[in-house]
């Protein structure tokens, strides 16, 4: 009778645990449908309050979680055999491999450096395997921390920038392509005042520290320092929006935005003249805020420059030159003159002003892409957005290097931090919005379902951390402006 060679005892093992670990995936997909809809009914009998939709959700959750834990499990044993038939091949093999013995150091080596790459697959697997499931709990924490509060539709093109008054009354600012900026009552989304008087895009808008007056930079070359006056009206009843069935991402096309023909900023009070306008650049005011106090200003330009203006006169009162291709941003601090200005040449610059004799300027360098935005935070720290797809923070003190470094799948627009919770909001162009701490710890992502949030590129974020109703605004070319309820103390929790 013929003998049986080692290979071959090998390969009939292997098509044997093959086989096995087939025939119980096909068990196991088998009666997934007949668990599911025992599961179902056994909820279904139960005395509950909750909504149909929640529990319909509850039980694929539950069913995901066990169908990946079970896929899980079978894995593991599959590779626990691996590496028992490994050892075992390795006693064998250890006996002679060309005619000399192994030492039992060199065993030990070889069985340790194959036992520690299956372990490693193991790790690999497990964490392959369980990230569906972190990232379905992580979704579903996100809809019940993050709740879409309101829509504010009514410009007619992409809104660049979003801002929140720092006086009472407290209103919502909106910046747009279609050479208007927009004041909002954040409790029932009705347009208050529209701003006509620049001949081009409005790319930014901030409001004075303590005076209803509004600052907008324009691709027309100038800043406009404008006065307005707003009457809140009565707040009305309005539906919750997160009360929309379904749970589900959709995709959204660009027949989905919002018309703002029909709109109610058509009717609102007009402003058309500033009280004063700025007029030094030679290219695209991109973004422009007031230094703390609110007696001068700052603009950057697609001229590559930066200027600072005395607010009464209008003149000029410095000119920072220095970076090497067009400015994106400008930012100041919100206790101390001084102010970071970003550029497509990779770098934001610090400029300080605090000592009237001296200006000095620091470079920042950790990007290789446009840097998009770069805020102050509480204390001596910046945070810089890029289209590189990071977000860093940095300690003003430390120029070298970042003290956290936060990697994401899309390029990052206008950001904003919440000073007292320190959070940051991430806009992306991918439509989604992120909130990460200061260490780089990811909190939340706003929800995308129910037909809610962007359809298109999200431009900036604002928090707004005294408001009772919405206290984080995106906006984004989809022209539309959102309103949001975080509830931070739950976020900070989850985290």
């Amino acid at each position: 009778m013929p003998i049986e060679s080692g290979s071959c005892a090998s390969a009939r093992q292997a098509k044997q645990k093959r086989k096995s670990h087939s025939l119980s995936i096909r068990r196991t997909n088998s009666s997934e449908q007949d668990r599911a809809g025992l599961q179902r009914d056994m909820l279904e009998g139960q005395d509950s309050k909750l909504p149909s939709s929640v529990r319909n959700t509850l039980l694929e959750l539950f069913g995901q979680i066990e169908r990946e834990f079970e896929n899980l499990y079978i894995e593991n044993l599959e590779l626990r055999r691996e590496i028992d038939t490994l050892n075992e091949r390795l006693a064998a093999e250890g006996q002679t491999i060309d005619g000399a013995e192994l030492s039992k150091g060199q065993l030990k080596t070889k069985a340790s450096h194959s036992t520690s790459q299956l372990s490693q697959k193991l790790k690999t697997t497990y964490k392959a395997s369980t990230s569906k499931i972190v990232s379905s709990f992580k979704t579903t924490t996100s809809r019940a921390i993050c709740q879409l509060v309101k829509e504010y539709v009514g410009h007619r093109d992409g809104i660049w920038d979003v801002s929140v008054a720092k006086t009472q009354p407290v209103v919502l600012g909106t910046a747009s392509a279609d050479h208007t900026a927009l004041l909002w009552s954040i409790e029932t989304g009705k347009c208050l005042v529209k701003y006509v008087g620049h001949v081009g895009s409005v790319n930014s808008i901030k409001f004075h520290p303590t005076e209803q007056v509004a600052l907008t930079a324009s691709g027309d070359q100038t800043a406009h320092i404008w006065r307005y006056i707003v009457q809140l009206p009565t707040p009305q009843p309005t539906a919750d929006c997160n009360q929309m069935s379904g749970e589900d991402e959709v995709e959204f096309s660009d027949k989905d935005e919002p018309d703002g023909d029909g709109d109610g900023s058509s009717d609102c009070p007009t402003v058309r003249a500033p009280l004063t306008s700025l007029k030094s650049h030679q290219g695209v005011v991109i973004a422009a805020d007031w230094l703390v106090g609110g007696k001068q200003a700052v603009t950057a330009s697609w001229d590559r420059t930066a200027n600072l203006y005395d607010v009464e006169t209008s003149e000029l009162v410095h000119s920072l030159t220095g970076h090497d291709q067009e400015l994106t941003h400008c930012c100041t601090h919100p206790t101390q003159r001084l102010v970071v200005t970003s550029s497509r040449d990779t770098t934001f610059r610090l400029w300080d002003f605090r000592d009237p004799s001296i200006h000095s300027v620091n470079v920042f360098q950790g990007h290789t892409d446009t840097v998009t935005s770069a805020v102050f935070t509480v204390g001596d720290n910046v945070v810089s957005g890029s289209d590189d797809r990071t977000v860093k923070v940095w300690d003003l003190k430390n120029m070298r290097s970042p003290i956290a470094t936060i990697r994401t799948d899309s390029a990052v627009n206008r950001i904003n931090v919440c000073v007292g919770q320190r959070i940051i909001a991430l806009p992306h162009d991918n439509r989604q919005v992120r909130l990460f701490d200061m260490s780089g710890v990811r909190l939340a992502r706003l929800p995308r379902s129910n037909r809610q949030g962007h359809r298109r590129m999200v431009c900036c974020s604002a928090w707004s951390e005294d408001h009772p109703i919405c206290n984080l605004f995106t906006c984004g070319f989809d022209r539309q402006a959102i309103g949001w309820n975080i509830n931070i103390p739950a976020l900070l929790q989850e985290k």
